[in-house]
């Protein structure tokens, strides 16, 4: 029975999820608005549908888990690399002070030292599920605000097990040794299970991966993404580090890997249901009670907040050679209070018996929600910020004028061929059209075939095409031309779709087996249908003709020499 309970919590949440995203998204506002509204409204604070269980909260953290994956994925070492100086140093900093200045003014304001330092730390963390989905979905996040946000969000994610580490002893006899120790083994771990995911990444994945039992049922291969995505989490936890922490580096190695693609879409509908149900677990500790009495203290903190961690992460991004409207776009996006700062505060309360007191819990679990809500906007709003401070400071003669800006990394795939399906028909169809051409990526499924494109030189994606998400991944409207050769029409139909809905007027090339499906494929989008039909029957065609010339002349040449 109490599975059942808790999967009519589930039921609950995810569907006020549903009803709430849509109206949001309806009046053109992000759905995790909605989502957290649901929890909001739907918790214990409020209607009291949902009471709130551990299992709901441990399945909304492998919604985080899943998104740092889905993200790793999408970035290559070289890549995360661009940003370590950044994402390291400026984001070890910007803990740093950030925590610092929040305990001083917390201390400034009457509190104890043990409660000042729990605040600092509370409030030194930013919302990585929620401003990276908020950059997904506007399609920046290989921007340069979208990569240095990344990095420092990471380093804070790294932080996390330390400053429950650090918030834990508040309680006790902490020693500068017995920190130190606790940090140093943070950081062993991190390196072990990266060491380890590398192995698995690098020795296992491939030869997985390019077996044929996988091909001939997709299951097996879907089976295998969640396998990786959650075991990976698994084994941070276990290790006693952030599930996300070990999800992101899973998705980091992985994404070196011709598989990348066809995982993250795998994995995709599995991440939307988990990051859906960590919102609403969020919005579920909000009491909207408290909140509507002591909303003055509540927008003072919060407005005293995002003017200081935009500060900080303004100056601390810019100290590392970042220009200035990109160092002030990260400040902005990243001004919010944290979904691991509610770890944080639940540690540093335990139950009314920690550090933290009553009011000051309520208050800081308010602020964080708060936040949280205005993130999107935040997010939005960081690249027009970023531009008007630096025309500001342009003006009163204390920033120069900006270099032309460097193109992001993914953007480098361009004028390039796109062969859906490699199989004799695309092997042919290279063999007399595309020598020439120097970028052609194949997709495809078939171990064999990619094997084949691989010998040929050419840039290879294991994928299957009728997935929308990975299309979205193809570069798709940069792209010369885009050629579907598989022979099932449903299949063809689907990729034509999906290949229109994010590129109306790149060319399409698509084979039809059978003359009654070509009509089929034409309406769907595809600007030169290729009917095997009808050219086969042209060929008979010729042939035949060939062969009465032929005969013809044949008889011809036998009544003549009986003449």
């Amino acid at each position: 029975m109490q599975f059942w309970n808790v999967l009519t919590e589930i039921l609950i949440l995810l569907a006020g999820a549903l009803v709430l995203g849509a109206v949001f998204e309806h009046f053109k506002q992000s759905a995790i608005l909605g989502y957290l509204l649901a929890g909001l409204l739907l918790g214990p604070g409020a209607m009291g549908w949902v009471h709130g269980d551990e299992f709901v909260y441990a399945i909304a953290e492998l919604g985080v888990s899943l998104l740092l994956f889905v993200i790793g994925l999408e970035f290559s070492l070289r890549q995360l690399l661009r940003v370590g100086a950044v994402g390291l140093g400026g984001g070890a900093l910007q803990v740093v002070v950030t925590g610092v200045l929040g305990a001083w003014a917390a201390r400034g304001l009457g509190l104890g030292w043990p409660e000042a330092v729990a605040i600092g730390a509370i409030v030194s963390l930013s919302s990585t599920a929620c401003v990276l989905r908020v950059l997904a979905d506007r399609a920046e996040m290989d921007s340069v605000t979208g990569r240095t946000a990344l990095g420092v969000l990471l380093l804070q994610d790294m932080a996390v097990v330390p400053l429950v580490l650090l918030v834990t002893m508040l309680g006790g006899e902490p020693t500068v040794s017995a920190i130190a120790w606790g940090m140093g083994q943070s950081v062993l771990l991190i390196a072990g299970l990266a060491l380890a995911l590398f192995v698995v990444s690098k020795v296992l994945l491939p030869r997985v991966m390019r077996d044929p039992t996988l091909t001939r049922n997709r299951e097996l291969a879907i089976l295998l993404a969640v396998v990786l995505a959650l075991g990976s989490a698994w084994l941070a936890h276990r290790f006693g580090l952030s599930p996300a922490i070990g999800a992101f580096i899973a998705g980091i190695l992985l994404a070196e890997s011709p598989f990348a693609v066809q995982i993250r879409a795998d994995v995709g509908a599995l991440r939307a249901l988990f990051v859906t149900l960590f919102f609403t677990s969020v919005g579920m500790l909000g009491d909207p009670a408290w909140i509507a009495e002591n909303w003055v203290l509540i927008a003072g903190t919060v407005g005293l907040i995002l003017v200081g961690k935009t500060l900080v992460t303004t100056v601390v991004v810019r100290m590392f050679a970042s220009k200035l409207r990109h160092a002030a776009g990260v400040g902005l996006s990243l001004a919010q209070v944290g979904e691991f700062s509610f770890v944080l505060a639940t540690v540093a309360y335990a139950d009314g018996g920690g550090v933290l007191g009553d009011q000051t819990f309520k208050l800081f679990v308010s602020v964080t929600l708060v936040t949280l809500f205005m993130t999107p906007y935040l997010v939005a709003s960081g690249p027009g910020f970023g531009r008007l401070l630096q025309a500001v400071a342009r003006g009163v003669g204390l920033s120069k004028t900006d270099a032309v800006e460097p193109q992001a990394e993914g953007s480098s795939l361009a004028g390039h061929i796109i062969v859906i399906g490699f199989g004799p028909a695309a092997q042919r169809m290279y063999a007399k059209m595309f020598r020439r051409h120097g970028s052609v990526l194949v997709v495809d499924l078939n171990p064999r075939n990619l094997t084949l494109a691989r010998g040929m030189g050419l840039n290879v994606q294991v994928g299957d095409a009728t997935n929308p998400e990975l299309i979205g991944h193809l570069s798709v409207p940069r792209a010369a031309i885009v050629v579907v050769t598989i022979p099932d029409h449903r299949a063809a139909v689907t990729v034509v779709r999906h290949v229109r809905a994010i590129a109306p007027d790149v060319p399409l090339i698509v084979r039809s087996r059978y003359h009654s499906f070509a009509d089929d494929i034409q309406r769907a989008g595809a600007s030169v249908t290729v009917d095997e039909e009808d050219w086969i029957g042209r060929r008979l065609g010729l042939e035949v003709n060939r062969l009465l010339r032929r005969v013809a002349q044949d008889e011809k040449a036998e009544a003549g020499e009986g003449v």
